[in-house]
């Protein structure tokens, strides 16, 4: 498709929004790199204090829980985002009034905020492609092909719950503690830096109904870290892609594009 209106040069409308989301993810960086610091920080402390007080076997179990941790938190980053775009800088009505519908826009949001987590994760990939073999967890093919997958699944389900929180934010006052508490809690109940078996039978019923517990033994079974059979890794990455799709379907009900 391209511009027919008189005076204007003839230039594609399709195909921009997100290249453009692109730059925006990495300008920020660009522009300020504490930006790219940020996200690697918490994590580490994590895997700083865990390395003192838990066995040395479980090492790459924390450092893919630090991964997941990292891609969990974008949601709180999306959820920020999108609140002060609408609430602080209008960008919204902007979007809504243009070509680009709400998909594309919040797909764009996710995109962006991706791009400023990126270093983060490649750091801790790297070290756990190091850590892994010393303890005899080697990351196969396989074993990257299920990480990325579930970080991929990770990036979909809590950016659209960020994106879907960030809707029903009314104040810029309520940004921070809601992204917070929100994914700080969600973090700390899903089994992400220890074994699942290690929680108390009731944490570990409860931990179930998080996205986070699936991918965290999707990859700790493929990586050998924790036993898994075949039937039991296809039953996780089953429910946690049906997981992202239902979140993604209940974000874009409740996300108020035009209706501010």
């Amino acid at each position: 498709m391209t511009a027919r209106n008189a005076g204007l040069p003839d230039l594609p409308t399709r195909g921009r929004a997100l290249p453009a989301f692109l730059i925006v993810g990495w300008k920020w960086i660009g522009r300020n790199p504490i930006v790219a610091i940020a996200p690697i920080l918490l994590p580490f402390i994590f895997l700083y204090f865990l390395s003192f007080i838990s066995s040395p076997s479980l090492f790459p179990l924390e450092i893919i829980g630090a991964m997941l941790f990292t891609m969990q938190n974008i949601g709180s980053w999306c959820l920020g985002d999108s609140a002060t775009w609408r609430i602080e800088c209008s960008l919204q009505d902007l979007f809504v009034a243009s070509p680009l519908n709400r998909i594309r826009y919040l797909f764009g949001i996710a995109f962006s905020n991706l791009i400023a987590m990126l270093p983060a994760l490649a750091i801790l990939a790297v070290l756990l492609s190091y850590i892994g073999p010393q303890h005899g967890y080697p990351l196969t093919p396989y074993a990257l092909a299920v990480l990325i997958g579930c970080l991929g699944a990770m990036w979909i389900t809590f950016s659209s719950i960020g994106i879907a929180i960030s809707s029903r934010v009314r104040t810029q006052r309520e940004i921070w503690p809601v992204g917070n508490l929100t994914f700080t809690i969600l973090g700390m109940l899903a089994p992400l830096y220890y074994p699942l078996s290690a929680l108390p039978p009731l944490w570990q019923d409860a931990a179930r109904f998080l996205p986070a517990t699936y991918a965290a033994l999707l990859v700790q079974g493929a990586m050998g870290i924790t036993p898994a059979s075949p039937m039991e890794m296809v039953e996780y990455a089953g429910l946690l892609a049906a997981t992202a799709v239902a979140v993604l379907v209940v974000t874009l009900r409740l996300y108020r594009w035009g209706e501010l």
